[in-house]
């Protein structure tokens, strides 16, 4: 990237809305704005004041109006980059934002790459790595709980804590160097205790960010929740239900859904990922088990399965393989229709002797309907009991390159520790530390390499 160009690129969403936005940052963007912008005070916007918005028109370079606009100027080094950036608002049509778009190219700018607006603002010390990958999670949150957690991190409340925990380490160090630097003043057991202490409290600060790993992971990405069963149990009805919506397709006709589908509902704060699933059945149908298959995968991948039965009929072999696919731990049993009277009021009947016994006594059982609504609450209850309580004003590891970096530095210091006891030499003991500080600079930017800045800014939209 060569950050001294001037980029350009559409920062709303694709689709009609009442009005767009492209962005421009870079050294020459109120230069590339005034080519293709008339204000109707006639005022160029180099003679703008910052910060002020400027009512006018879009030309092309036949000097035809393209759209009726509004332009803000933000001199640098007050903007979100640190350049100068202009923000052009028009009206929200796609063919619109694109022929502006053109024209800014054609004016001098070039097209932003994924995510290069928050690179440049990381680049230029205005965010560090970690508010900059915050800003994703803002964007993408599904919750009211996803969202206050990345707002947190945004506002840089993971990286005070990081960098609390790496002064600390750093006095440590500090005072090791100055204990090699006097060798003559012998080393007791009371400095060294102190030091030990010291370390321990960094690694028990650090072990707390990784026991939030797997909620972290839950807020920001949702929980991975498989809907399986056979034909005609409710999969798609609960789909329907849980979602408020008809997305699913519901008929009498076994086998209407043949692929997967995914859809996010809240459940207390947490994002559950829901994925629809084929009904599980013997079919002679190729393209039907090939969503069969994909079922069974689902269901072997998912973080939660929840297994559908159809309460109102007795249950069949084709049941039994559903058993084969739950998680003790990580699954829920789903008795559905209990408007109708029912007949599968018991699991583990005498035809499911092939199956574990343990499978279904440790599994929670609820009966439900989505005709009434019947068991709905319940199962939401559970849901949020296995996930667990989401403090959202906590600290969170946000993915497992973060999680890898936390468990190596806290493998350092650990080591840093057992160096103190052996006694082998105050020196080494900084080696560790100095290790673990470095890994400490790859969350907030400082020692991370341009390889894995490019691939997680690969990750963000190209307006951003």
């Amino acid at each position: 990237m060569k950050q001294n160009e001037t980029i350009s690129a559409i920062a709303t969403a694709a689709g009609a809305a009442g009005i767009g936005v492209i962005r421009l940052s870079g050294a020459t963007a109120i230069d590339v704005a005034d080519k293709i912008f008339c204000a109707a005070n006639h005022k160029k916007l180099r003679d703008v004041d910052a910060g002020k918005i400027v009512f006018g028109h879009v030309k092309n370079f036949n000097g035809e109006i393209v759209d009726e606009v509004i332009v803000l100027v933000m001199c640098a080094p007050k903007s979100y980059t640190k350049e100068d950036v202009v923000e052009i608002q028009c009206h929200g049509g796609s063919e619109v934002l694109r022929e502006i778009l053109n024209l800014t190219f054609q004016a001098g700018a070039r097209p932003a790459e994924r995510g290069e607006f928050t690179k440049r603002a990381f680049l230029n010390g205005r965010i560090d790595l970690s508010q900059a990958q915050a800003v994703l999670d803002v964007i993408q949150a599904k919750t009211s709980a996803a969202l206050n957690i990345a707002q947190n991190r945004l506002s840089g409340k993971t990286s005070k804590k990081i960098r609390d925990i790496r002064q600390n380490i750093l006095n440590v160090l500090a005072h090791i160097d100055a204990l090699i630097d006097f060798p003559e003043d012998d080393i007791d057991d009371v400095v060294l205790n102190e030091m030990d202490e010291k370390i321990s409290a960094q690694i028990d600060e650090l072990e707390k960010f990784l026991k939030n790993r797997r909620q972290g992971k839950i807020l920001r990405e949702g929980l991975s929740t498989a809907i399986i069963g056979k034909p005609n149990v409710g999969k798609s009805s609960l789909l329907n239900f849980l979602t408020d919506s008809d997305r699913a397709i519901v008929t009498e006709i076994p086998g209407t859904t043949r692929d997967s589908s995914e859809e996010f509902i809240n459940v207390g704060g947490v994002p559950l990922k829901i994925i629809d699933t084929a009904g599980i059945r013997n079919s002679g149908d190729v393209v039907e088990q090939i969503g069969i298959d994909r079922a069974r995968d689902v269901a072997a991948n998912a973080e939660l399965v929840l297994a559908l039965f159809d309460g109102s009929r007795p249950l069949t072999d084709e049941d039994a393989e559903i058993f084969k696919l739950l998680k003790p731990a990580a699954s829920i049993i789903l008795l559905t229709k209990s408007d109708l009277p029912q007949v599968s009021l018991q699991l583990g009947a005498k035809n499911y002797r092939s199956i574990d016994p343990s499978i279904y006594r440790s599994i929670k059982v609820i009966h439900i309907s989505t005709k009434t609504g019947a068991g709905i609450d319940e199962l939401l209850a559970e849901i949020s009991k296995m996930v667990g309580v989401i403090d959202a004003e906590s600290t969170f590891v946000r993915d497992e390159r973060e999680a890898d970096i936390l468990r190596r530095a806290v493998d350092n210091l650990k080591s840093a520790r057992e160096t103190i006891k052996s006694d082998v030499g105050i020196d080494f003991v900084s080696i560790d530390l100095r290790a673990a500080l470095e890994l400490f600079g790859e969350i907030t930017g400082e020692t991370v390499t341009d390889d894995v800045i490019n691939e997680i800014f690969s990750k963000f939209c190209i307006g951003k």
